[in-house]
Protein backbone atom coordinates (compact mmCIF):
# COMPACT_ATOMS: atom_id res chain seq x y z
CA UNK A 1 0.00 0.00 0.00
CA UNK A 2 0.99 3.31 -1.17
CA UNK A 3 -0.70 6.07 1.21
CA UNK A 4 -0.37 9.95 -0.78
CA UNK A 5 -3.56 11.29 1.20
CA UNK A 6 -2.34 12.33 4.49
CA UNK A 7 -4.01 16.09 4.24
CA UNK A 8 -7.38 13.91 4.46
CA UNK A 9 -5.66 12.25 7.45
CA UNK A 10 -2.57 10.96 9.03
CA UNK A 11 -1.82 7.19 10.45
CA UNK A 12 -2.00 7.66 14.46
CA UNK A 13 1.28 7.19 15.36
CA UNK A 14 2.41 4.34 17.67
CA UNK A 15 3.43 6.33 20.34
CA UNK A 16 -0.02 8.41 20.40
CA UNK A 17 -1.41 5.19 20.24
CA UNK A 18 0.49 3.99 23.66
CA UNK A 19 -0.36 7.00 25.08
CA UNK A 20 -4.37 6.87 24.19
CA UNK A 21 -4.56 3.41 25.31
CA UNK A 22 -2.34 3.74 28.75
CA UNK A 23 -4.64 6.82 29.81
CA UNK A 24 -7.84 4.88 28.58
CA UNK A 25 -6.90 2.16 31.52
CA UNK A 26 -5.33 4.03 33.99
CA UNK A 27 -6.97 7.79 33.94
CA UNK A 28 -10.41 6.66 33.19
CA UNK A 29 -11.85 8.96 35.40
CA UNK A 30 -14.20 12.40 34.20
CA UNK A 31 -11.73 15.12 34.12
CA UNK A 32 -14.63 17.59 35.97
CA UNK A 33 -14.70 14.80 38.91
CA UNK A 34 -13.07 15.89 42.18
CA UNK A 35 -11.26 12.55 43.19
CA UNK A 36 -7.99 11.40 42.10
CA UNK A 37 -9.07 9.45 39.33
CA UNK A 38 -11.17 12.57 37.82
CA UNK A 39 -7.23 14.89 38.95
CA UNK A 40 -5.42 12.15 37.18
CA UNK A 41 -7.60 13.10 34.25
CA UNK A 42 -7.41 16.48 34.02
CA UNK A 43 -3.68 16.41 34.55
CA UNK A 44 -3.57 14.55 31.57
CA UNK A 45 -5.23 16.96 29.52
CA UNK A 46 -3.26 20.09 31.14
CA UNK A 47 -0.11 18.23 30.34
CA UNK A 48 -0.83 17.73 26.32
CA UNK A 49 -2.42 21.64 26.43
CA UNK A 50 0.72 22.69 27.40
CA UNK A 51 2.56 20.55 24.69
CA UNK A 52 0.59 22.28 22.15
CA UNK A 53 0.77 25.66 22.77
CA UNK A 54 4.76 25.51 23.27
CA UNK A 55 4.79 23.86 19.60
CA UNK A 56 2.63 27.41 18.85
CA UNK A 57 5.51 29.39 21.09
CA UNK A 58 3.62 30.23 23.93
CA UNK A 59 5.53 28.85 26.92
CA UNK A 60 3.06 29.77 30.10
CA UNK A 61 -0.12 29.94 28.75
CA UNK A 62 -3.36 31.87 30.53
CA UNK A 63 -6.33 29.58 30.98
CA UNK A 64 -8.74 29.72 28.12
CA UNK A 65 -6.09 30.32 25.72
CA UNK A 66 -6.23 26.45 24.03
CA UNK A 67 -9.66 25.12 23.54
CA UNK A 68 -9.96 21.76 22.68
CA UNK A 69 -12.73 20.84 20.46
CA UNK A 70 -13.66 17.62 18.23
CA UNK A 71 -11.69 18.79 15.68
CA UNK A 72 -11.08 21.79 13.02
CA UNK A 73 -14.65 21.94 11.96
CA UNK A 74 -15.32 23.05 15.47
CA UNK A 75 -12.58 25.07 16.09
CA UNK A 76 -13.51 27.12 13.05
CA UNK A 77 -16.96 27.33 13.77
CA UNK A 78 -16.21 28.49 17.01
CA UNK A 79 -13.62 30.77 15.80
CA UNK A 80 -16.04 32.41 13.21
CA UNK A 81 -19.11 32.31 14.95
CA UNK A 82 -17.77 32.94 18.35
CA UNK A 83 -16.38 36.55 17.41
CA UNK A 84 -19.29 37.34 15.69
CA UNK A 85 -21.82 36.29 18.57
CA UNK A 86 -19.87 38.57 21.22
CA UNK A 87 -20.58 41.38 18.98
CA UNK A 88 -23.49 44.21 18.98
CA UNK A 89 -25.11 44.10 15.49
CA UNK A 90 -25.06 47.47 13.78
CA UNK A 91 -25.94 46.44 10.26
CA UNK A 92 -22.49 47.10 8.70
CA UNK A 93 -20.20 44.86 9.89
CA UNK A 94 -17.74 43.12 7.23
CA UNK A 95 -16.07 39.88 7.94
CA UNK A 96 -13.01 39.27 5.20
CA UNK A 97 -12.03 35.52 3.63
CA UNK A 98 -10.60 34.10 0.48
CA UNK A 99 -11.98 32.24 -2.44
CA UNK A 100 -11.97 28.76 -1.88
CA UNK A 101 -11.56 28.52 1.74
CA UNK A 102 -12.47 24.85 3.58
CA UNK A 103 -16.06 24.54 4.03
CA UNK A 104 -16.03 24.74 7.62
CA UNK A 105 -15.54 27.88 7.32
CA UNK A 106 -17.13 29.12 3.60
CA UNK A 107 -20.20 27.41 5.00
CA UNK A 108 -20.56 29.09 7.93
CA UNK A 109 -19.69 32.50 6.13
CA UNK A 110 -22.44 31.58 3.45
CA UNK A 111 -25.18 31.36 7.08
CA UNK A 112 -24.06 34.75 8.11
CA UNK A 113 -24.69 36.39 5.10
CA UNK A 114 -27.96 35.25 5.14
CA UNK A 115 -28.33 36.91 8.41
CA UNK A 116 -27.15 40.45 6.89
CA UNK A 117 -23.20 40.30 7.76
CA UNK A 118 -21.24 41.43 4.40
CA UNK A 119 -18.44 38.81 3.23
CA UNK A 120 -16.11 39.72 1.06
CA UNK A 121 -14.00 37.02 -0.52
CA UNK A 122 -10.28 37.70 -1.81
CA UNK A 123 -9.48 36.67 -4.34
CA UNK A 124 -5.73 33.86 -4.21
CA UNK A 125 -5.16 33.04 -8.09
CA UNK A 126 -1.88 31.20 -8.12
CA UNK A 127 -2.12 30.95 -4.27
CA UNK A 128 -1.52 34.73 -4.00
CA UNK A 129 -3.96 36.70 -1.64
CA UNK A 130 -4.90 40.10 -3.32
CA UNK A 131 -3.91 42.57 -0.65
CA UNK A 132 -5.79 45.60 -3.31
CA UNK A 133 -9.05 44.12 -2.43
CA UNK A 134 -8.32 43.26 1.18
CA UNK A 135 -6.87 47.52 1.80
CA UNK A 136 -10.18 48.17 -0.16
CA UNK A 137 -12.86 46.71 2.04
CA UNK A 138 -10.74 46.42 5.72
CA UNK A 139 -12.86 49.36 6.31
CA UNK A 140 -15.64 48.38 9.69
CA UNK A 141 -14.11 44.68 9.75
CA UNK A 142 -14.85 43.07 12.78
CA UNK A 143 -13.27 39.51 11.67
CA UNK A 144 -10.47 38.42 8.87
CA UNK A 145 -10.36 34.62 8.26
CA UNK A 146 -7.66 33.48 6.26
CA UNK A 147 -6.57 30.24 6.01
CA UNK A 148 -2.49 29.55 6.38
CA UNK A 149 -1.97 26.40 3.94
CA UNK A 150 -4.97 25.76 1.02
CA UNK A 151 -5.93 22.08 1.75
CA UNK A 152 -6.10 20.97 -2.13
CA UNK A 153 -3.43 23.09 -3.60
CA UNK A 154 -1.26 23.43 -1.20
CA UNK A 155 -0.92 27.25 -1.43
CA UNK A 156 1.15 28.91 1.95
CA UNK A 157 -0.77 32.41 2.11
CA UNK A 158 0.99 34.89 3.40
CA UNK A 159 -1.78 35.70 6.55
CA UNK A 160 0.51 38.13 8.59
CA UNK A 161 0.69 40.68 5.43
CA UNK A 162 -3.11 40.23 5.42
CA UNK A 163 -3.57 39.89 9.06
CA UNK A 164 -1.42 43.75 9.47
CA UNK A 165 -3.21 45.41 6.59
CA UNK A 166 -6.60 44.43 8.44
CA UNK A 167 -5.62 45.73 11.70
CA UNK A 168 -4.29 49.03 10.16
CA UNK A 169 -7.74 49.98 8.89
CA UNK A 170 -9.82 48.14 11.65
CA UNK A 171 -7.37 47.82 14.88
CA UNK A 172 -10.40 45.99 16.49
CA UNK A 173 -10.90 42.70 14.46
CA UNK A 174 -10.05 39.64 15.52
CA UNK A 175 -8.08 37.77 13.25
CA UNK A 176 -8.14 33.82 12.81
CA UNK A 177 -6.56 31.42 10.63
CA UNK A 178 -7.38 27.83 9.72
CA UNK A 179 -3.92 26.33 10.30
CA UNK A 180 -5.45 22.79 10.10
CA UNK A 181 -3.36 22.01 6.88
CA UNK A 182 0.16 23.90 8.06
CA UNK A 183 0.15 23.02 11.49
CA UNK A 184 3.56 20.63 11.31
CA UNK A 185 4.08 21.26 8.17
CA UNK A 186 5.06 24.58 8.35
CA UNK A 187 7.51 26.61 10.32
CA UNK A 188 5.17 28.91 12.19
CA UNK A 189 4.27 30.44 15.54
CA UNK A 190 1.49 32.61 16.99
CA UNK A 191 3.64 35.56 16.76
CA UNK A 192 4.88 35.18 13.09
CA UNK A 193 1.62 34.94 11.18
CA UNK A 194 -0.13 37.19 13.01
CA UNK A 195 -3.70 35.44 14.46
CA UNK A 196 -5.51 35.76 17.27
CA UNK A 197 -7.34 32.79 16.39
CA UNK A 198 -5.74 29.32 15.57
CA UNK A 199 -7.21 26.09 14.10
CA UNK A 200 -5.78 23.19 14.41
CA UNK A 201 -6.58 19.59 14.32
CA UNK A 202 -4.84 15.98 15.69
CA UNK A 203 -5.92 13.57 13.08
CA UNK A 204 -3.56 15.75 10.60
CA UNK A 205 -0.57 14.61 12.45
CA UNK A 206 -1.06 11.45 13.39
CA UNK A 207 -3.13 12.13 16.03
CA UNK A 208 -6.43 10.71 16.70
CA UNK A 209 -9.43 11.55 14.64
CA UNK A 210 -12.33 13.81 16.67
CA UNK A 211 -9.90 16.11 18.20
CA UNK A 212 -8.89 19.49 17.65
CA UNK A 213 -7.91 22.80 19.28
CA UNK A 214 -8.57 26.56 18.71
CA UNK A 215 -5.54 29.00 20.38
CA UNK A 216 -7.48 32.13 21.90
CA UNK A 217 -5.28 34.97 22.02
CA UNK A 218 -5.27 36.37 25.41
CA UNK A 219 -6.43 39.95 24.46
CA UNK A 220 -9.05 37.91 22.90
CA UNK A 221 -10.35 36.89 26.11
CA UNK A 222 -9.48 39.73 28.42
CA UNK A 223 -11.70 42.06 25.96
CA UNK A 224 -14.27 39.00 25.74
CA UNK A 225 -14.19 39.10 21.77
CA UNK A 226 -15.38 35.77 21.53
CA UNK A 227 -18.10 33.82 23.19
CA UNK A 228 -19.33 30.12 23.51
CA UNK A 229 -21.16 28.52 21.01
CA UNK A 230 -21.69 25.16 23.19
CA UNK A 231 -23.64 25.76 25.92
CA UNK A 232 -23.59 22.99 28.87
CA UNK A 233 -21.28 22.30 32.23
CA UNK A 234 -18.50 25.16 31.58
CA UNK A 235 -16.12 22.77 30.81
CA UNK A 236 -12.83 24.63 28.86
CA UNK A 237 -13.25 27.43 30.58
CA UNK A 238 -16.77 27.90 29.64
CA UNK A 239 -15.51 28.08 26.14
CA UNK A 240 -16.91 24.64 25.24
CA UNK A 241 -18.78 22.89 27.59
CA UNK A 242 -19.20 18.86 27.27
CA UNK A 243 -16.98 16.53 28.81
CA UNK A 244 -13.30 16.45 27.49
CA UNK A 245 -11.92 13.87 24.71
CA UNK A 246 -8.99 12.91 26.95
CA UNK A 247 -8.02 10.21 24.96
CA UNK A 248 -7.90 11.98 21.98
CA UNK A 249 -6.56 15.03 23.59
CA UNK A 250 -3.89 12.74 24.82
CA UNK A 251 -2.62 11.50 21.94
CA UNK A 252 -2.90 15.15 20.35
CA UNK A 253 -0.62 16.32 22.59
CA UNK A 254 1.91 12.94 22.43
CA UNK A 255 1.73 13.54 18.26
CA UNK A 256 2.81 17.09 18.22
CA UNK A 257 5.56 16.15 20.84
CA UNK A 258 6.91 13.80 18.43
CA UNK A 259 6.87 16.52 15.78
CA UNK A 260 8.13 19.25 16.93
CA UNK A 261 11.04 17.72 18.19
CA UNK A 262 11.74 16.90 14.85
CA UNK A 263 9.87 19.26 12.44
CA UNK A 264 13.06 20.68 10.66
CA UNK A 265 13.89 17.49 9.43
CA UNK A 266 10.47 16.25 8.67
CA UNK A 267 10.04 19.19 6.68
CA UNK A 268 13.12 18.82 4.59
CA UNK A 269 12.34 15.09 3.80
CA UNK A 270 8.97 15.72 2.88
CA UNK A 271 10.16 18.90 0.30
CA UNK A 272 12.92 16.68 -1.03
CA UNK A 273 9.96 13.93 -1.99
CA UNK A 274 7.45 16.94 -3.01
CA UNK A 275 10.50 18.01 -5.47
CA UNK A 276 10.96 14.68 -6.84
CA UNK A 277 7.44 13.88 -7.45
CA UNK A 278 7.23 16.97 -9.26
CA UNK A 279 9.95 16.27 -11.54
CA UNK A 280 8.60 13.04 -11.93
CA UNK A 281 5.57 13.87 -13.18
CA UNK A 282 6.89 16.79 -15.36
CA UNK A 283 7.80 14.14 -17.89
CA UNK A 284 4.24 12.64 -17.76
CA UNK A 285 2.21 13.64 -21.08
CA UNK A 286 -0.67 15.25 -20.64
CA UNK A 287 -0.09 15.65 -16.64
CA UNK A 288 0.39 19.66 -15.68
CA UNK A 289 1.23 20.65 -12.16
CA UNK A 290 -0.80 23.70 -10.66
CA UNK A 291 2.01 25.61 -8.54
CA UNK A 292 1.18 28.25 -6.01
CA UNK A 293 3.67 30.56 -5.85
CA UNK A 294 4.41 30.12 -2.73
CA UNK A 295 3.59 26.72 -0.87
CA UNK A 296 3.74 24.15 1.33
CA UNK A 297 5.94 21.10 1.99
CA UNK A 298 3.37 18.47 1.65
CA UNK A 299 0.86 18.98 -1.29
CA UNK A 300 0.78 18.80 -4.95
CA UNK A 301 -1.94 19.26 -6.98
CA UNK A 302 -2.03 17.90 -10.45
CA UNK A 303 -4.23 17.99 -13.29
CA UNK A 304 -4.45 15.03 -15.87
CA UNK A 305 -5.74 15.78 -18.86
CA UNK A 306 -8.95 14.20 -20.62
CA UNK A 307 -9.24 11.91 -16.87
CA UNK A 308 -11.71 12.60 -14.70
CA UNK A 309 -10.92 13.23 -11.30
CA UNK A 310 -12.47 10.07 -10.17
CA UNK A 311 -11.73 8.07 -12.61
CA UNK A 312 -7.79 8.86 -12.17
CA UNK A 313 -8.46 7.79 -7.94
CA UNK A 314 -10.22 5.00 -8.60
CA UNK A 315 -7.31 3.33 -11.13
CA UNK A 316 -4.61 4.32 -9.04
CA UNK A 317 -6.46 2.50 -6.15
CA UNK A 318 -6.99 0.00 -7.99
CA UNK A 319 -2.82 -0.25 -7.12
CA UNK A 320 -3.01 0.49 -4.05
CA UNK A 321 -1.79 3.99 -4.31
CA UNK A 322 -4.34 6.34 -2.46
CA UNK A 323 -4.44 10.09 -3.61
CA UNK A 324 -7.14 11.98 -3.29
CA UNK A 325 -9.82 14.27 -5.30
CA UNK A 326 -11.36 17.18 -4.06
CA UNK A 327 -11.14 18.20 0.19
CA UNK A 328 -12.40 14.68 2.08
CA UNK A 329 -14.33 16.90 4.13
CA UNK A 330 -16.33 17.74 1.05
CA UNK A 331 -17.34 14.49 -0.50
CA UNK A 332 -20.88 13.38 -0.52
CA UNK A 333 -21.65 12.43 -3.76
CA UNK A 334 -22.48 15.32 -6.10
CA UNK A 335 -21.09 16.74 -8.61
CA UNK A 336 -19.32 19.81 -8.14
CA UNK A 337 -16.10 21.62 -9.19
CA UNK A 338 -13.78 22.57 -6.63
CA UNK A 339 -13.90 26.53 -5.09
CA UNK A 340 -10.47 26.24 -4.18
CA UNK A 341 -9.01 24.95 -7.58
CA UNK A 342 -11.65 27.92 -9.25
CA UNK A 343 -10.43 30.38 -6.90
CA UNK A 344 -6.60 28.92 -7.87
CA UNK A 345 -7.55 29.72 -11.18
CA UNK A 346 -8.63 26.93 -13.00
CA UNK A 347 -11.43 26.09 -15.66
CA UNK A 348 -14.42 23.97 -14.38
CA UNK A 349 -12.88 21.21 -16.71
CA UNK A 350 -9.15 21.46 -15.25
CA UNK A 351 -10.63 21.11 -11.78
CA UNK A 352 -12.93 17.89 -12.67
CA UNK A 353 -9.37 16.29 -13.77
CA UNK A 354 -7.11 16.84 -10.94
CA UNK A 355 -6.55 14.97 -8.11
CA UNK A 356 -4.14 15.71 -4.48
CA UNK A 357 -1.47 13.87 -3.52
CA UNK A 358 -0.72 15.02 0.10
CA UNK A 359 2.67 13.62 1.87
CA UNK A 360 4.18 12.56 5.34
CA UNK A 361 7.02 12.64 6.50
CA UNK A 362 7.15 8.65 6.30
CA UNK A 363 6.88 8.59 2.24
CA UNK A 364 9.74 8.11 0.05
CA UNK A 365 10.78 8.56 -3.31
CA UNK A 366 10.58 4.32 -4.34
CA UNK A 367 6.93 5.06 -3.61
CA UNK A 368 6.91 7.76 -5.79
CA UNK A 369 8.60 5.72 -8.59
CA UNK A 370 5.54 3.74 -8.34
CA UNK A 371 3.49 6.71 -8.61
CA UNK A 372 5.10 7.89 -11.84
CA UNK A 373 4.46 4.63 -13.26
CA UNK A 374 0.79 4.42 -12.23
CA UNK A 375 -0.06 7.55 -13.42
CA UNK A 376 1.74 7.22 -16.98
CA UNK A 377 -0.23 3.83 -17.53
CA UNK A 378 -3.61 5.78 -16.58
CA UNK A 379 -2.56 8.58 -18.86
CA UNK A 380 -1.95 6.13 -21.67
CA UNK A 381 -5.06 4.37 -21.34
CA UNK A 382 -8.08 6.38 -20.06
CA UNK A 383 -7.46 9.56 -21.39
CA UNK A 384 -9.53 11.05 -23.93
CA UNK A 385 -7.54 12.00 -27.13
Amino acid sequence: MIYFDNSATTKISDGALEKMTRVMREHFGNPSSLHKLGLDAEREIEDARRVILNSLGIMRGVKGELVFTSGGTESNNLAILGVVNSKQRKGNEVILSTQGEHSSVENVLCQLEKSGFRVVRVPSVNGELDLDVIKENARGCILATFMHVNNETGALYDVKKAFDIVREYSPNAVCHSDCVQSYMKVKFNKKTIGADLISISAHKINGAKGVGALYIDPNVIKTKRITSIVYGGGQEENLRSGTENVYGIVAFGQAAKEHYSCLSSEIAHMQEVKDYIISGLEKVEGVSINRPKNSSCHIINITATGIRSETLLHFLSSKEIYVSSGSACSSNGTHKSSPSLIAFGLTPDQADSSVRISLCPQNTKQEADMLFEAINEACTKLAKK
